[in-house]
């Protein structure tokens, strides 16, 4: 009887009683824009809010974006105000994190300009910026409270940059958004700008796992022109007048390339719905740079462009970590051995369970040997990460390692799929 009486109930309820979260209950289609500046030194940092600003198009995912276990060396929740419930959460790393490794920020301080983009709420919302510490674990850095009737929130429209759609695959909400923007191309280049772009999404998509979701992109040429052609080269002492003043040198490293004020970036992105921000580099140079959730940077016309483009694309859009170790850079003890990684394909063997060891053959020991008996094999291989100590990769080569192979590792491809499902679903 109480069975009976307790399912009569159950139908009788208000649906509301059951109702789950919808992303259209805190969101409207448009953008909050938060733009601030990232400072510190090597021990330090702070958040400076510069401007908030409304942008008309939201390209991501129109579900609640939630997942406490997000990748990344920071992350930004937003709450509802008025119930303190997470509906929005992404991970990304930025570049002043990198810096902090540097020699030089033991030296002095600096900041970078840092954008973050978020579905524009309907009501009152708090922002908030963690960090994680040398332990892994977030800590908080900045809080603050956002109203979206505020009219001091910017609603100047975007700028009206021609776009060409190279790839229509669907709606923006369940498709990957990809925005290129053009970088040191003169106003009579940008046709040449069209065709680079064409052709390195061309190469990147006839990897796998991209191979087998192609119809999962949608893929934007911004034609953003530049007074000059080219980049800053200033260990050559070349300077030139472009848009977003990218330069190689970066931290003193020669092929690093980079953008140090991302605010035009973005002003000019603003036009398009994307997932994935690139800005292109006309240049035959080689390099590139790319940041988790942020942006990525490449030259178009070295021979080892389209290689170079997916591994930047790597970093940015999968959180992939560089498993090279032998080359130059400026970090100084960039990982802590004695945590784990959250990058998906690199372990210091403190949790490899969490990472690929279901995918390491039982014959095959852990660490793994470089030599030839395990080459084209899944194992723990010491090296990665910047170090030949202490951090380990899934196997001896990989597109995240250096430009001898053609593809991605079979660790790499899981975490790019599971990334475009994170886009597409």
């Amino acid at each position: 009887m109480k069975t009976k009486l307790f399912f009569l109930m159950m139908c009788l309820a208000p649906s509301s009683l059951f109702a789950q979260d919808k992303f259209d209950d805190y969101f409207t289609g448009a953008v909050l824009r938060f733009d601030y500046l990232l400072a510190g030194t090597n021990i330090s940092q702070r958040v400076i809010e510069v401007q908030q600003k409304r942008e008309p198009l939201w390209g991501g995912v129109t579900h609640l974006q939630t997942d406490d276990h997000v990748m990344g060396n920071y992350q930004f929740s937003v709450k509802d105000l008025a119930s303190q419930k997470v509906i929005y959460r992404q991970g990304f790393s930025p570049l002043f994190q990198e810096w902090q490794s540097t020699a030089e920020a033991k030296k002095m301080e600096r900041s970078f300009y840092q954008v973050l983009r978020f579905p524009f709420p309907k009501k009152s919302v708090e922002i908030e910026i963690d960090c994680r510490n040398r332990e892994g674990q977030f800590q908080s850095l900045y809080k603050s409270v956002i109203n979206p009737s505020n009219y001091f929130i910017s609603q100047e429209a975007p700028q009206s940059s021609e776009v060409v759609m190279l790839k229509k695959s669907g709606e923006p909400s369940k498709k990957v958004d990809i925005a290129i923007l053009a970088e040191g191309y003169r106003q009579e280049e940008l046709g040449k700008f069209v065709k680079d772009a064409g052709r390195l999404t061309d190469s990147l998509l006839n990897m796998e796992p991209y191979a087998s979701h192609r119809n999962d992109f949608n893929i934007y040429a911004v034609k953003t022109p530049s007074k000059e052609s080219g980049t800053d080269i200033p260990g050559r002492h070349i300077y030139v007048n472009t848009l977003y003043n990218s330069s190689f040198y970066t931290f003193d490293v020669a092929r690093y390339l980079t953008i140090t004020d991302l605010k035009p970036v973005y002003d000019q992105a603003g036009a398009v719905p994307y997932d994935i921000l690139i800005v292109l580099v006309n240049s035959t140079e080689y390099g590139g740079g790319g940041f988790y959730n942020d942006v990525c940077v490449c030259t178009a016309d070295h021979f080892l462009s389209p290689k170079v483009f997916a591994h930047e694309f790597g970093h940015e859009f999968a959180g992939l970590g560089d498993e090279y170790y032998t080359s130059e850079v400026a970090y100084e003890d960039y990982y802590n051995i004695k945590i784990e990684p959250w990058e998906p394909n690199l372990t210091s063997l403190v949790d490899l369970k969490s990472k690929w060891f279901g995918l390491i053959d039982s014959k095959t020991p852990v660490p793994t040997a470089r030599t030839p008996e395990y080459e084209g094999k899944i194992g723990a291989f010491e090296g990665g990460g910047y170090t030949a100590k202490g951090i380990y990769s899934p196997m001896q080569d990989c597109l995240m390692k250096s430009n001898k192979p053609n593809s991605f590792c079979p660790v790499c491809q899981k975490a790019i799929l599971k990334a475009i499902q994170n886009c597409t679903d």
